[in-house]
Parts: structure tokens; C-alpha cells; sequence
């Protein structure tokens, strides 16, 4: 597992709180977040790091997406 960092497309809700909505992979594949669960300060166990965690889902899938020192990353081989 590795860190991809991604270009992301966020908006900020009425009360202020950064909410992802879309996602470009390495491979230059668009991803459109469907739906922000929940956001917390936490690590990535898989590949290190840490910083805000969005637990998203993207295409039917759970995501964790990660904003590290002013980066967007997700997890991947």
C-alpha cells in the first residue's frame, strides 16, 4: 500500500466544515464522492501518515480520503 496523492475538488458547507466531492486518480480517472459519512483527526494505518480522515463512499465502496499538511491522499497498491 502507498499514499496517492490526488487532485480533489471540495465545497464548504453552509457552516463552514471542507467537504470533498470529487477525486482525480494518478491515472487521470474522475471519481465523484457519493456520500461524506464522517471526518476526524486520525492516522492512516495502512500507509502512514496522518491528518483529517473523510470515510466517503465512492462507487458503492468505502474510501478513506486524508487531508495531510494542505495534500489530499487515499490509500492505494
Amino acid at each position: 500500500m502507498k499514499k496517492v496523492f490526488v487532485q480533489l475538488n471540495a465545497t464548504f458547507s453552509p457552516n463552514g466544515e471542507l467537504i470533498p466531492v470529487s477525486f482525480v486518480w494518478e491515472d487521470g480517472s474522475k471519481y465523484i464522492i457519493d456520500k461524506v459519512y464522517d471526518h476526524k483527526k486520525a492516522a492512516s494505518l495502512k500507509v502512514g501518515g496522518q491528518g483529517i480522515r473523510y470515510r466517503c463512499k465512492v462507487m458503492g465502496k468505502e474510501v478513506f480520503i486524508f487531508f495531510e499538511e494542505g495534500r489530499w491522499f487515499v490509500e492505494g497498491k
